[in-house]
């Protein structure tokens, strides 16, 4: 499984060793389908990185529900970095694209006010082949933010990788705090 980004040469800054990482999204993000202190994507990212990682996840969450909120956490925590996973309850609930493409480029305008940098990882389009969501590539290419656009898409194409039909498990969890991993080590973010 490998990264899909809008640009390999797109540098991050390096994070130090008492930087903060939220992690903010939905139930992946909160690590349904597994143990959330310790099997969830952001605990596993917190060890692999050895940065601080606010699991900041709801699930059932839909997109306008997640804006409304991240300004509160982005003063509470004041990140280095978001890792944003956010519109999965939009597809699922088949909720207007264009609304979810413009509530994403609004979070990721909001994190940047706030002096942090950003990365998204793709949620797939309901379906029996999953594919990643065409709004992310756009969003990406829209705000010039570094996109994981295929790892979630292939961990839910993977049986023994889910808890349920929508989640990972703690192995599909480990593989996505992998690949955030390694994004943020190709990027400058972690070395």
């Amino acid at each position: 499984m490998t990264a899909c980004s809008e640009s390999d040469t797109a540098k991050l800054q390096a994070l130090s060793q008492d930087a903060v990482i939220l992690a903010f999204g939905d139930s992946l993000t909160y690590g349904t389908g597994a143990n959330f202190d310790t099997e969830s994507y952001p605990a596993v990212l917190s060890q692999l990185s050895g940065r601080q990682v606010i699991n900041a996840g709801i699930p059932g969450e839909i997109s306008r529900e997640g804006l409304l909120r991240l300004d509160e956490l982005l003063t509470l925590h004041q990140p280095d970095l978001v890792v944003l996973c956010h519109g999965g309850n939009d597809l699922i609930r088949k909720l207007d694209t264009e609304l979810l493409k413009q509530n994403l480029i609004a979070m990721i305008e909001k994190v940047r006010g706030s002096g942090a940098e950003v990365v998204m990882l793709s949620v797939p389009k309901p379906g029996i082949f999953l594919k990643p969501s065409p709004v992310y590539k756009e969003v990406s290419s829209a705000s010039q933010v570094l996109l994981e656009n295929d790892v979630i898409a292939d961990i839910e194409s993977e049986a023994h990788l889910k808890s349920d039909p929508i989640h990972p498990n703690a192995a599909g969890y480990k593989l996505l705090a992998e690949a955030v991993h390694n994004l943020l080590l190709r990027h400058g973010a972690l070395n």
